[in-house]
């Protein structure tokens, strides 16, 4: 059974740094196909990164150049470094993966992947 769990959300101020994390189990990233959605009180779940079998990296447009996706095989784990939060930010954030390779390019529908987390929260105050 493959469980996605994520943490490391939490409230900081605008223009501070967190550190998402999304540990996978019965699922192994190396070489899969990963991604990071959030979800805003009234708005549409929406991408905000994703990688690729090959390690290839994608980006909503409002979080080019702050927010970097990565992983780490050995821990088995997705990573979603944020900095310069603003407070448009705030969201539930989810990480999702998908069953086979994928190339990425542009941001992955939702449709796209298989599994998903439960979500951690990120709240960016003003």
């Amino acid at each position: 059974q493959v469980q996605l769990v994520e943490s490391g959300g939490g409230s900081v101020q605008t223009g501070g740094s967190l550190r998402l994390s999304c540990a996978a189990f019965g699922y192994f990233i190396n070489r899969r196909c990963m991604g990071w959605f959030r979800l805003a009180p009234g708005k549409e779940r929406e991408g905000v990164a994703a990688i690729d079998s090959g390690g290839r990296t994608s980006y909503a447009d409002p979080v080019k150049g702050r927010f970097t996706i990565s992983q780490d095989n050995a821990k088995n784990t997705l990573y979603l470094e944020m900095n310069s939060l603003k407070p448009e930010d705030t969201a539930m954030y989810y990480c999702a993966a998908r069953r086979s390779s994928c190339i990425v390019v542009g941001l992955p529908r939702e449709n796209v992947y298989d599994y998903w987390g439960q979500g951690t929260q990120v709240t960016v105050s003003s």
